[in-house]
Formats: structure tokens, C-alpha cells, sequence
């Protein structure tokens, strides 16, 4: 064999816990492959959004972005955890996860589909692809864990049967398909609580918040791509460039600093029980789901100026501001800890959401949101600096 060959256990690693803490702990390539992979789902879904609400199909756009994007998130989530625990990257390993990478792909391709016209069809069968994967890695896991067997086995038992939901569903009449998705759903998130009753899985802190932290930085750019891509397009119409230069700035203000108050905390230091950490991994739906929209609002407001759509100003200025204020104040809520919600620097979050709502009624929306959350991440500095040089020890917006 030359040197160059793959070692053995390459080939095959026994699928035993990996340690919580496990120094200098980061994600793989293949868990950053897994994530472009999976945005192509992301950018799909945010698109077919920003088409249905320019169609002025207000009410429809949001629930259907909101089960498409449940599937994209969810599969992404049960992966990353069980990679924080039993990542081996062998062989078999790397083909399960070509398997869900298909399956994201297929979900991606279904996505238009489900949004606009509610037919879930192809996007049920790829989500399934992913989850009977994750069944698979369960069961591998099982067998090498026997400390662990019983929850490895009830994950696997729990994504199977809920899977067999979700085909099922496809068969039902169409006046059934929200109230059995609430249900599905429902049962998806009780899986994990369920199955770790017992025993809970060695998942990494500093890992797990890499990973989400990575995440949101993709959705992040994705929002930049759609925006500029409004724009080339608004060009190519003889827009006028006053009006998208204030629309481009606005957006870039709002989402340097989007990405400066979600990286500005520390993420690790929260999850110390698998409660707190649940409940932390639950509410990055919306994290991740507003950071896609508020892409898709940037683009649909592009395309408004431009003269396209059918919504009004104030219609088209709340498409983009709500998903904002969203995303900050779910930043504000899952980074910082009960006690610490009585401090002064604890009031900006809230004043700065309700700025960012009323900005709706402005007369240059986007710009004001931008101003607004710019001002945020500089009262957030400031404060920062002077409790500092108080010896009040709070942690920097760095």
C-alpha cells in the first residue's frame, strides 16, 4: 500500500461517542459542504417567497415560507447534532451524508412548488431522503454505543415513524395538509426530547455554536446575493439610481449589523444543560428563517422601486423591516441569560425592534433600518467600553 493510500480506519471507525470536551473542537469540510448544499434549498425557498409576496399573496407567502423553510431547518439541525456526537468521517459516514446532501437538493427543487402552489410532493420525498439517512447513522450509532444504544435506538425509532407521517400525508385530502403538518411537526421536535430522556448524547457547546454560527453567516450572504442580484436586474430596467443606492445601502447596513450583533455573543457559554441547549437550537429556526427573509425583502423592495409587483409602499417596507426586527430580537433572547435582562444595555434591543417596526412608516424604509441597527451595534460599543472603564466586567459587542 503506498503512502498515499487511505489508512484502514478510513475505511470503517466504530461510531463510539466523541467527548463534550474534546479540545480545539471544529467543523470538517464536509459539515461546510453540507451547509453550501444545503443553502441552495435556502435561496430557493427565499426566492419563491419573494415572488408570491410581490404577487401580493401576503398571507400565503408567510405560512408556506414557513413550512418550506421547517424542512430546511430541521434536517440541518438533526445533522449537525448528531455529527457534534458521532461524527467519524469514515467511508460509510461520507456516503450517508452524500445521501442527505441529495436529499437537501431535492428539497430545493420542490421548493417553488410547495410555496406557490401547495404541493408538497417533491419536497416531502427529499426531506424523507434526508431523515431515513439520519435513521441509518442512528442505527450505526446504536451498535457501537452500547452506553448510549437505548436513545440512539429511540431517535432511530422516532424519525422512522414520524417519516412514515410525512408519506402518509401525501395521500390525504388537501383540506387536511395544515393541521397534519402541525401534528408532523410537533412530533419532529418531540423526537429528540423523547429519545435523551435517559441518557443524553455527547454533543460539543463550542462545536454546536461553530456550527450555527456558520450557518447564519451563509443565510447572511445568501441575503446579499438575492439583493444584488435585484439590482442587476433593476438596472437592466433603468431604475433609478438614486433610489437603489439608498436600498443598497440601507441593506448593507442592516446586515453588517445583523451579522455583527449575532457574532458579537457568546454562544458556548449558554449551553450547559440539554434543556437550555434545546430550547437555544429551537429558536435558530427563526433566527436562520428571518436571516433568509430579510434577503427576500431586500430583493422585493429592489424590484418595487423598479416599478414590478403588486403591493403597496408600506406593504413592501414591512416585508423587509419585520424579518429585521425578528432576527435582533431573537438574538437578544437566546444570547443572554434571564439575570442578565435587567441591565442597561438590555434596553437598546428592545427600543431598537420597536424603531425598526415604525421605520415601516418612513420615508425611506431601508435606509432608516440600516441607520437604526448600525446605531444599535454603536450605543452596544459604547456601553460596552464604559462599563469597561467602570470595572463592571460586561462582555464587548467585539
Amino acid at each position: 500500500m503506498s503512502s498515499s493510500s487511505p489508512s484502514p480506519s478510513f475505511w470503517h471507525r466504530p461510531m463510539v461517542a466523541r467527548r463534550a470536551d474534546e479540545q480545539h473542537r471544529a467543523s470538517t469540510m464536509l459539515e461546510l459542504f453540507f451547509d453550501l448544499c444545503f443553502v441552495a434549498a435556502v435561496a430557493q425557498a427565499a426566492s419563491a417567497f419573494e415572488h408570491e409576496l410581490a404577487a401580493g399573496r401576503i398571507g400565503h407567502a408567510v405560512l408556506g415560507y414557513a413550512m418550506v423553510f421547517f424542512a430546511i431547518w430541521w434536517a440541518w439541525m438533526n445533522f449537525t447534532w448528531f455529527a457534534s456526537a458521532y461524527d467519524t468521517d469514515d467511508i460509510p459516514y461520507r456516503l450517508l451524508t452524500l445521501v442527505q446532501i441529495t436529499g437537501a437538493l431535492v428539497l430545493a427543487a420542490g421548493a417553488t412548488e410547495a410555496l406557490e402552489h401547495e404541493d408538497f410532493t417533491v419536497i416531502t420525498w427529499g426531506y424523507v431522503i434526508m431523515r431515513l439517512a439520519m435513521v441509518t447513522q442512528w442505527l450505526r450509532a446504536a451498535r457501537s454505543d452500547p452506553e448510549r444504544r437505548r436513545t440512539c435506538l429511540g431517535y432511530a425509532a422516532g424519525i422512522f415513524l414520524v417519516q412514515i407521517g410525512w408519506v402518509v400525508r401525501l395521500a390525504l385530502p388537501e383540506d387536511t395538509g395544515l393541521w397534519t403538518f402541525a401534528v408532523l411537526v410537533l412530533a419532529e421536535i418531540a423526537v429528540p426530547a423523547l429519545a435523551e430522556r435517559k441518557t443524553t448524547t455527547t454533543w460539543h457547546p463550542h462545536h454546536i455554536a461553530e456550527r450555527y454560527g456558520l450557518f447564519t453567516l451563509i443565510v447572511l450572504g445568501e441575503s446579499i446575493t438575492a439583493a444584488t442580484g435585484a439590482v442587476r436586474a433593476a438596472l437592466d430596467t433603468h431604475a433609478a439610481l438614486g433610489d437603489l443606492a439608498a436600498l443598497v445601502a440601507g441593506g448593507l447596513l442592516t446586515v453588517f449589523a445583523l451579522w455583527w450583533l449575532y457574532f458579537a455573543q457568546s454562544a458556548p457559554r449558554l449551553l450547559t444543560s440539554l434543556r437550555t441547549a434545546l430550547l437555544w437550537g429551537y429558536g435558530h429556526y427563526l433566527v436562520f428563517a428571518s436571516a433568509a427573509a430579510v434577503g427576500a425583502g431586500l430583493a422585493l423592495n429592489v424590484a418595487h422601486t423598479a416599478g414590478h409587483g403588486h403591493i403597496t409602499d408600506r406593504t413592501a417596507a414591512a416585508v423587509y423591516t419585520v424579518p429585521v426586527a425578528v432576527f435582533v430580537t431573537l438574538v437578544w433572547l437566546l444570547h443572554h441569560r434571564t439575570a442578565e435582562l435587567r441591565r442597561t444595555a438590555d434596553v437598546l434591543h428592545p427600543v431598537a425592534v420597536l424603531a425598526v417596526l415604525a421605520a415601516t412608516y418612513a420615508p425611506s424604509p431601508i435606509l432608516t433600518t440600516g441607520i437604526i441597527t448600525a446605531l444599535l451595534i454603536a450605543a452596544t460599543l459604547l456601553l460596552a467600553a464604559r462599563n469597561a472603564d467602570s470595572g463592571t466586567g460586561s462582555t464587548p459587542a467585539h
